[in-house]
C-alpha cells in the first residue's frame, strides 16, 4: 500500500498575515505523513517592487514579469518568504529545507509563449525530478518550494503556485497516495460568495458541471479548479481546498474535490 504524501500550496493573503501564517505553519508541522509546502509572495513583491519604484504589470489578474520585476521576485519568493517560513517550521521541529525549481533542477519549465500577451519570464512546467525529491523525502526533509522555476540554460522563471503544486501532485502520485491541499482565505468553494459558511463538501465531476452551469464557479475560482481536476485525472487521489483550519484533525468545514 502506498505511503501517503500531502502537497500544500498556501494562498498569499495568509503570507501576509503574520498571525494567520504562524497558525498555519503550526498545523502544517503537525501532519504527520511526509508533506512539501509550495507559496508565492505576489503581494509582497508587488510592494517591494513599488518602493524600488518598480511598476508591477498585471493582465486579468496574471503577473506580467519582465526583468526587473523577475529580480524582485526572486529576492521576495526565493528569499525573504521561502527563508522566513523554513526558519519558522524549524522552531516547530519540522526539518524544512527551501527549494526553488532550480536547486537540484527539481521543477523544469520553458518560457511561457508569446500568444495575445506577453508574459515575460513567466514559466509553464515541463517536468519535476520526482528521483531527487523523493530522496529528500525519505530522510524525513519537509520541502518548501517557492514560485520559481528555471529553464535548464541559466533563465529563472515565476511560475504559478498552484500549477507548482498540481504538478508536484501529479509527479510524486507513481510512489505515494497523494493529496492535494489549497490552502487559503476561505473555507471552501462557496455555494454563495457573499455567504462564508455556504461551503459545498464535495466536488466530483457531476456537480461540477452543474456549478459551472449555474455560474457559482467563475472567475478566480476557475484556474484552481481546473488545475484541480488535471491533477485527478494524473492519479492525485484528492484535492482540498480550505483554509488555515482544514488541515486541524477535527476539520470537516473544505471542499474536497475527487473524480
Amino acid at each position: 500500500m502506498k505511503q501517503k504524501l500531502s502537497i500544500v500550496k498556501i494562498g498569499g493573503n495568509i503570507l501576509e498575515n503574520e498571525i494567520e501564517l504562524d497558525q498555519f505553519l503550526l498545523n502544517f508541522s503537525k501532519l504527520e505523513d511526509p508533506k512539501i509546502l509550495v507559496h508565492g509572495g505576489g503581494k509582497l513583491a508587488t510592494k517591494l517592487a513599488a518602493k524600488l519604484g518598480i511598476k508591477s504589470k498585471m493582465t486579468s489578474g496574471r503577473r506580467i514579469t519582465d526583468a526587473k520585476s523577475l529580480e524582485v521576485i526572486t529576492m521576495v519568493y526565493g528569499g525573504l518568504t521561502n527563508k522566513n517560513i523554513v526558519a519558522k517550521l524549524q522552531a516547530l521541529g519540522t526539518n524544512a529545507i527551501g527549494l526553488s525549481g532550480a536547486d537540484g533542477n527539481t521543477v523544469q519549465a520553458h518560457k511561457r509563449p508569446v500568444k495575445e500577451i506577453d508574459f515575460g519570464f513567466v514559466g509553464d512546467i515541463d517536468g519535476i525530478n520526482s528521483e531527487l525529491i523523493d530522496t529528500l523525502v525519505e530522510v524525513k526533509l519537509t520541502l518548501v518550494f517557492c514560485a520559481i522555476t528555471h529553464n535548464g540554460k541559466g533563465q529563472l522563471l515565476n511560475t504559478n503556485a498552484d500549477t507548482i503544486a498540481s504538478e508536484l501532485a501529479i509527479g510524486m502520485s507513481h510512489k505515494y497516495k497523494t493529496t492535494l491541499y489549497y490552502c487559503f482565505e476561505k473555507k471552501g468553494v462557496l455555494q454563495d460568495i457573499e455567504n462564508d459558511d455556504s461551503v459545498i463538501i464535495h466536488i466530483d465531476t457531476n456537480n461540477y458541471n452543474d456549478l459551472l452551469g449555474q455560474n457559482i464557479i467563475s472567475d478566480g475560482m476557475l484556474p484552481k479548479m481546473q488545475n484541480c481536476f488535471h491533477a485527478l485525472q494524473q492519479n492525485v487521489d484528492k484535492v482540498c481546498i480550505g483554509n488555515i483550519s482544514m488541515l486541524e484533525t477535527d476539520s470537516n468545514l473544505y471542499t474536497t474535490i475527487t473524480l
